[in-house]
C-alpha cells in the first residue's frame, strides 16, 4: 500500500540583499545539443538566465532619500549579462547576487 507524503514547503531564503541587488538562482542550460551530442562541463556556456529569489529595497535618491524600488519581484525570471554579479553557495546551492543595472530582461510567459 502506498502511502502519500506532503510535497516539502518552499525554504524561505536566509538573505535578504541591500540596496538595489537581487538574489539569482541561475538555470542550467540544456546538456544535449538538438542533434544529440552531449556537452561536457569544459564546453558548456555559463548561463544567463534565471530566476529571482529575494529582491532588495532598492537604492535612495541621491537629493530626496527616498528609496527607488527595484522593478522586480520574486519568482521572476530574468536574463542578466555573462559575467555579472557574485556567485556563492548557500546550503549547497550556487546562487547569484547581481545589482539591478546587470539584469537586462526580463523573460515572460
Amino acid at each position: 500500500m502506498a502511502v502519500a507524503t506532503a510535497p516539502k514547503p518552499a525554504q524561505k531564503l536566509k538573505l535578504k540583499p541591500l540596496g538595489s541587488r537581487v538574489v539569482v538562482k541561475a538555470l542550467e542550460r540544456e546538456e544535449i545539443t538538438k542533434s544529440g551530442i552531449v556537452l561536457p562541463d569544459t564546453a558548456k556556456e555559463k548561463p544567463q538566465e534565471g530566476k529571482v529569489l529575494a529582491v532588495g529595497p532598492g537604492d535612495r535618491h541621491p537629493d530626496t532619500g527616498e528609496r527607488i524600488p527595484v522593478e522586480l519581484k520574486e519568482g521572476d525570471r530574468i536574463l542578466f549579462q555573462k559575467y555579472a554579479g557574485t556567485e556563492f553557495k548557500l546550503d549547497d546551492e550556487e546562487l547569484l547576487i547581481l545589482s539591478e543595472k546587470d539584469v537586462l530582461a526580463q523573460v515572460e510567459n
